[in-house]
């Protein structure tokens, strides 16, 4: 795995930093039998169709909602449940996890979520399924079994995570960063869900009063790659995010999914502190009675 590279001082003096939390296809390919490597493929399809027709060799299938979710809450499985679901895989002290999603977002919100549990030998594939299969690598449709290990319980750690009452307290902080990782016609109100299907997800259009944004394809190459640190840190700067140590940076999008892309970004290639998720995103805050909003460029927030 990559090994991170120390981020003080201007963001325009860094470049060419990697993380310990990204591997590259070849690595996995080099690594795939290792007895203590565990591959995870997290999907939001609960039948999970696409994993049955063809998944990285030896990878595991988690839907997000199962593995991710508390059962009746709207909530995260506690580390508990979180260290059975991993047990049952035969996850142990030396294990190294890897995840990749379909689509793409699924596999960093696996990680932020893993991370909160307090796991933190965890990993994601840089390009996931789309430059493994780009690349000509094997799938297999062979779902592998483990023995089930002793759960490894962990307390959780949820300073990634931010609330809909912390993110309205912080509308007026001069050092809050607020990022809108959606798509361009959903951080302008001209819908609730990305182009393409049903719009759906929340009650009115538009955005977090003084939301900058940065669509979470544009940090992506088509091969589902991030981009390289000189081209994130050319992205990131009109942000308003002044140095490393400064800004309390705020990542959104519709269910939080998109805005781990951009939080998995600035924290772990760029050692960004202090960023966080709003999980509740824009389901939530578009829905809730008087929380502001803005629709569009010219909007001043409405209350």
């Amino acid at each position: 795995m990559y090994q991170p590279t120390s981020l003080n001082g201007n963001l325009d003096t860094v470049m060419h930093i990697k993380s310990d939390k990204l591997v590259t296809t070849t690595w996995l390919a080099e690594n795939i039998d290792d007895p203590d490597l565990r591959v995870i493929e997290i999907s939001r399809d609960p039948e999970g169709q696409t994993y049955s027709k063809g998944h990285i060799p030896n990878a595991v299938f988690w839907f997000w909602k199962k593995q991710l979710w508390h059962t009746r809450n709207r909530e995260f499985a506690s580390p508990t449940e979180i260290s059975r679901s991993l047990a049952e895989i035969g996850t142990t002290e030396r294990s190294k996890i890897v995840i990749y999603g379909d689509p793409i977002q699924y596999g960093t919100y696996g990680l932020w979520v893993l991370a909160m549990a307090g796991f933190n030998n965890i990993a994601i594939l840089d390009g996931g399924r789309t430059k493994w299969i780009a690349e000509g690598r094997s799938l297999s449709r062979e779902i592998p079994r483990y023995e089930t290990t002793t759960p490894i319980i962990n307390r959780a750690n949820l300073i990634a995570r931010i609330g809909r009452d912390e993110v309205l307290k912080g509308l007026t902080d001069s050092k809050r960063v607020l990022i809108d990782a959606r798509s361009p016609e959903e951080y302008m109100g001209e819908r609730v869900s990305p182009p393409g299907g049903f719009d759906h997800g929340a009650e009115r259009v538009g955005r977090i009063p003084g939301s900058k944004h940065l669509f979470f394809r544009d940090i992506l190459n088509e091969d589902d790659t991030f981009i390289s640190a000189e081209k994130l840190i050319e992205k990131v700067g009109p942000l308003g995010i002044t140095d490393s140590l400064s800004n309390d940076v705020v990542t959104y999008c519709r269910l939080s999914h998109r805005a781990t892309i951009m939080w998995f970004a600035l924290t772990h290639i760029l050692d960004i502190s202090n960023v966080k998720v709003y999980d509740g995103s824009w389901t939530e805050w578009g829905s809730i009675v008087g929380f502001p909003i803005e629709k569009n460029s010219c909007d001043k927030a409405s209350e």
